[in-house]
């Protein structure tokens, strides 16, 4: 099978395939806000799509190889020999494009776990996993800016994980984590703060800022454990965060580019 070249329909079609084996895979990272947002599309929030993500659990790591072989991919071999219980890499050379799939949990500049979460929609991570997935990038950049707005704009903030983004799963993360609250806060401040600068209708900016608002909100109201206290006393003063370490040494970008997505 050749993969697809439009991101959206490649990654749909590698889901159904899982899908007919029984495997579990969902779509994350810039092609999921593509997929599930209609204003991804709009010209002020467009932005290039490289790559694919996708989060799947680790017992079906033997499976998700035999898949993405039949799909068209090859693995890159060195990578998942060394870090295959953590993250597989797959890339298509016809259309330089890489796939990235981690296996249970997301280890980037903070650490979060999906292995109970992957079964709520059926094509992407949920609503709110995906806000997270950005939420938690301390040196953030335009496109993920873009895809938080296109997120906000098109999804209100609710309580539950349905067409809405489930705000108290979100302050639940930061129940514990102090470092995640801090960084949730400072993205979301870079968010508002880029609202300003970006030609997106009035109504659409007052939109995403009331949805930032209620979000924050909810951050703050709930009650934080004594971990989460005793940690806030030292604050900036230590990081609190990771920064991915560089692959280039590790994966061979001669079919694709480093992850982009």
């Amino acid at each position: 099978m050749r993969p697809l070249s439009d991101p959206a329909d490649e990654a749909k079609r590698i889901i159904d395939a899982a899908e007919s084996r029984k495997v579990i895979l969902r779509l994350m990272g810039g092609v999921s806000f593509l997929l599930r947002c209609p204003s991804a599309r709009q010209a002020n929030l467009q932005r290039n799509y490289t790559d694919l993500d996708f989060m799947a659990h680790a017992v079906q790591a033997g499976k998700l190889l035999q898949l993405f072989i039949e799909m068209g991919y090859t693995p890159e071999e060195r990578f998942n020999a060394i870090y295959g219980l953590k993250r597989l890499i797959f890339k298509d050379a016809a259309n330089r494009r890489r796939v990235d799939v981690f296996l249970d949990s997301l280890e980037m500049c903070h650490r979060f776990n999906f292995m109970k979460r992957l079964e709520i929609d059926r094509y992407t991570i949920s609503l709110a996993d995906m806000l997270v997935t950005k939420l938690q990038i301390v040196e953030i950049n335009e496109k993920d800016v873009k895809d938080i707005i296109s997120l906000l704009i098109d999804y209100d903030i609710g309580d539950i994980d349905d067409e809405r983004i489930n705000g108290g799963y979100i302050a639940g993360l930061c129940r514990d984590d102090w470092g995640i609250y801090r960084t949730f806060k400072l993205t979301l401040a870079t968010v508002d703060d880029a609202l300003t600068r970006m030609n997106i209708e009035r109504e659409k900016k007052e939109l995403v800022r009331a949805r930032i608002a209620r979000l924050l909100q909810l951050i703050e109201d709930v009650p934080k454990s004594l971990r989460w206290k005793i940690r806030a006393v030292i604050g900036d003063k230590r990081r609190w965060y990771e920064l991915p370490e560089p692959e280039d040494q590790i994966i061979d970008y001669s079919a694709g580019r480093p992850n982009s997505s």
